[in-house]
């Protein structure tokens, strides 16, 4: 396991990576697929970009040492004592094996770094088995609901959907 900071020579491989796995068609292998959701690409490279250059933001990826290929992301910024998480992104082939909650694990650890005391992120209200996955992992709803974007940046919604936050309190010793 390699978790490292991206750069900007990656961005084309997280940009396969991230469409792959939200919106291609070897998404029905992995549970995390919008694909009957969301129409579009989930990123382009220049959001990609602005991700990597924005200020107290960071995208980590997780790089099979074998393959020498990513097979994870995960984008951070920080906020006052808020640590957003997003694009949390795991290879549909890599899928289950406990990636995923490594970079959350690894998120929330750059987190308490930068002495924040809070994991957040907004997710798809009808992804339920994801809600329910971070629940398993800590994070409660918080009530919070936020319009999905309509700008077609992250993709167009092929049902009505919103966005949910969740957060995570955690410790800083």
């Amino acid at each position: 396991m390699t978790i490292s900071k991206a750069i900007i020579t990656d961005i084309p491989e997280l940009y396969e990576l991230v469409n792959l796995t939200y919106r291609g068609k070897t998404t029905q292998m992995g549970w995390t697929t919008e694909a009957d959701l969301l129409d579009g690409l989930r990123i382009d490279e220049e959001m990609l970009t602005a991700q990597m250059n924005k200020e107290n933001a960071v995208i980590f990826k997780y790089t099979d040492e074998k393959t020498n290929k990513i097979v994870g992301a995960i984008y951070l910024e920080t906020e006052h004592s808020k640590m957003y998480f997003g694009m949390l992104t795991v290879s549909p082939s890599a899928q289950g094996s406990g990636i995923g909650k490594s970079l959350l694990t690894y998120a929330e650890d750059h987190a308490i770094n930068n002495n924040c005391t809070t994991l957040t992120a907004t997710v798809i209200d009808v992804r339920s088995e994801l809600i329910e996955w971070y629940v398993r992992l800590g994070f409660i709803r918080t009530g919070r609901i936020e319009p999905f974007p309509t700008d077609g940046k992250v993709g167009i919604p092929r049902i009505p959907v919103e966005l949910v936050e969740i957060e995570k309190n955690i410790l800083i010793s």
